[in-house]
């Protein structure tokens, strides 16, 4: 059953499309093909408890069920995808549930889905998106896949706030040609809940400043956990073919991306935003006042 009409957006351009044959057929023996090689990676830290990390674990696993990524995964030159998932917390807890699959059919899908329904669910202190990103990035450079594209999406509900920068961990990633979108989770108000005192304001900001990068990178904010597992499945369409289903629903939100003077094209990237930059240590400078010390 064909996608219903969408808007193509820059995520995936009619060039892309030209040159992916081309591209991934270029590849040594012995690896295999590949549209997308992407890392879900997906936040367990404790500021959410455990209903909240169920509801998005199952919201990853509705999302490999839907008619919608299944025929978005199928839609490249290659007609597959391949796909990882790992969670991660603090500096030091980044955990693969699931190796690298290749999902080219409907029912690779639901396997990958029961799968992850399957494994238990956890939670760790801390909260280290550049862990997170280093690690998936390794996980990226280190498998026996070759695809034209390749992606990091980091889903959570707050600011790095342990481990390296993360804008550090970010031009790194870059560097290497791998796209960073996000799905900032904003659950509380900054002070209130289970994350006292760690939360920061306009964590869709954040991740829109400090977090994401690359080509077509963008972010999938969700604002109510009951939107949670179609932003979801609208975010892995989105990454996975360039389309935006229920524009209205779920804003997806873009960074322009432009290279940097001294870099080539694609590596390193200047946001373009309406607003002032976020402070990119604003949850290390939380973690700090909260632990008693007084940052000026």
């Amino acid at each position: 059953m064909p996608l219903p009409a969408m808007l193509r957006t820059g995520a995936l351009g009619l060039a892309a499309l030209a040159t992916a044959g081309s591209a991934v057929s270029q590849v040594q023996d012995g690896q295999r093909k590949a549209d997308l090689e992407l890392v879900l990676a997906v936040d367990i830290s404790r500021s959410m408890d455990y209903e909240e990390h169920e509801l998005q674990r199952d919201g990853y696993v509705e999302a490999f069920r839907h008619k919608d990524v299944i025929n978005a995964l199928m839609s490249g030159p290659e007609g597959r995808i391949a796909v990882t998932y790992m969670e991660w917390a603090g500096e030091g807890a980044t955990y693969q549930v699931i190796p690298w699959t290749l999902i080219d059919s409907e029912a690779a899908a639901h396997a990958f889905a029961d799968r992850l329904a399957e494994e238990q669910i956890r939670g760790e202190r801390r909260t280290s998106i550049s862990t997170a990103l280093y690690a998936a990035a390794d996980l990226i450079e280190d498998n026996d896949i070759a695809a034209f594209r390749r992606a990091i999406d980091v889903s959570g509900d707050g600011a790095n706030n342990a481990g390296p920068p993360v804008e550090e961990a970010r031009e790194y990633v870059l560097e290497r040609n791998i796209t960073i979108n996000g799905l900032p989770i904003l659950l509380n108000k900054p002070g209130q809940g289970f994350g006292n005192g760690y939360d920061i304001e306009h964590l869709d900001r954040y991740y829109k400043h400090c977090v994401i990068g690359g080509e077509g990178a963008f972010i999938a904010p969700v604002y109510d956990l009951k939107h949670l597992a179609s932003t979801i499945r609208k975010k892995l369409v989105m990454e996975i073919a360039g389309l935006d289903i229920e524009p209205d629903a779920a804003p997806i939100q873009f960074a322009e991306a432009e290279p940097a003077a001294s870099a080539p094209a694609l590596t390193r990237v200047q946001l373009k935003l309406p607003t002032e930059k976020s402070d990119c240590l604003s949850g290390e400078k939380a973690r700090m006042r909260r632990d008693g010390f007084n940052f000026q």
